[in-house]
């Protein structure tokens, strides 16, 4: 049995992998933005250990979300699967002036990871829109650039395969992975999204507790169940570096090697 910690889990592919896991007979702690959501996601999958909350677009509820963790017994794996999509019409400063979209599908996933105490296995969720995302990193806060909702999506999903990559380098010790769930149908993704919604939190929840050999890997991108093509970017050591460098200024919190 495994203690597995899931981030945006009060609804879509997170509440998916959360059940499963619980079906499975694994503890889960849910999350959820503020403390209806958690009681609606306590009432959505009966069986998980608890829910804990905080808002991730605010750096202060996010640093708060990682005390709320590390107060409770060490996690064996957490799935950072927490996001906003690539409808967002404007940039949407949050009360720190970042952009919504890099501060939840970026910048949250870095502080909890650097705030959490390590677990064994971590999952970032990914897309295939990573590969149309900005390698360059120039403008992260979107000071420069006239905001494009598709655009700021597909760039954060590409860091949040670099963060993978880089955690992966950084801590050896730790399995860490990014997951193409796939086009699916839930709040984000949208109805008509063409893939299989029932194969969506497949991959993330077999990484998190699998002892399949396919399932102990390091520094992979997967899409249902196996490794998949990456943009090549994203294993450049220097563009890992400058990633977590630059989460590491924007947050106030340096990543513990």
């Amino acid at each position: 049995m495994a203690r597995v910690f899931i981030t945006g889990s009060a609804d879509g592919l997170g509440q998916m992998a959360a059940q499963l896991l619980v079906d499975e007979g694994h503890q889960v702690v849910l999350h959820a933005r503020n403390e209806a959501r958690a009681q609606d996601a306590m009432r959505a999958v009966p069986g998980a250990e608890r829910a804990v909350t905080g808002d991730l677009s605010s750096l202060a509820e996010t640093k708060a979300l990682a005390a709320q963790a590390n107060a409770l017994d060490a996690f064996d794996a957490i799935i950072h699967n927490a996001a906003v999509g690539y409808r967002e019409r404007a940039r949407g400063a949050t009360v720190d002036g970042l952009p919504h979209v890099f501060a939840i599908n970026t910048l949250a996933p870095y502080v909890l990871t650097a705030l959490i105490r390590r677990p064994k296995r971590l999952i970032y969720l990914g897309s295939g829109m990573h590969r149309s995302g900005d390698a360059t990193l120039r403008d992260l806060e979107w000071k420069r650039r006239g905001w494009d909702g598709s655009q700021a999506y597909a760039d954060s999903k590409l860091q949040d395969v670099i963060l993978a990559f880089a955690v992966a380098r950084l801590w050896p010790d730790v399995l860490s992975n990014a997951v193409d769930p796939g086009w699916v149908p839930t709040k984000m993704g949208g109805r008509n999204a063409p893939d299989d919604l029932s194969t969506g939190p497949e991959t993330q929840v077999w990484l998190a507790v699998s002892n399949d050999a396919g399932a102990r890997v390091t520094g992979e991108y997967f899409h249902h169940k196996r490794t998949h093509d990456v943009l090549p970017a994203a294993r450049e050591i220097k563009l890992q570096d400058r990633l977590m460098s630059d989460c590491a200024r924007l947050s106030g919190v340096p990543f513990p090697e």
